[in-house]
């Protein structure tokens, strides 16, 4: 089964008080994406599939997503700027620049 998107949050959660990803809502912001993506009819094969990942070596950046086949990273900071994700890049394919990590 492949996707045309395949969506990896990082939900890391360290318990030693580094920062970390799901210190900054990464599990709120996933279940957002993995929601709307279900509401907008494009969960499924062929089209996008919302994952969990653990630890993406960006928890300085956090909390950080990644898209694939493309690689794209990005480093959101609320549900505002999941739902631009998903308006510009999954559906019009055209990567949100603002907040990409390069």
């Amino acid at each position: 089964m492949s996707y045309q998107y395949h969506l990896f949050f990082c939900l890391n959660q360290r318990t030693n008080g580094d920062d970390c990803c799901e210190a900054h809502n990464a599990t709120h912001l996933f279940d957002f994406a993995k929601k709307r993506v279900k509401e907008l009819g494009l969960a499924g094969p062929n089209q996008v599939r919302v994952n969990k990942a653990g630890c993406l070596d960006h928890c300085a950046n956090g909390p950080v997503m990644v898209i694939y086949p493309e690689g794209t990273w990005y480093s959101m900071v609320d549900t505002s700027d999941v739902e631009e994700i998903i308006q510009s890049h999954l559906l019009k394919g055209k990567p949100v620049e603002r907040l990409q990590l390069v």
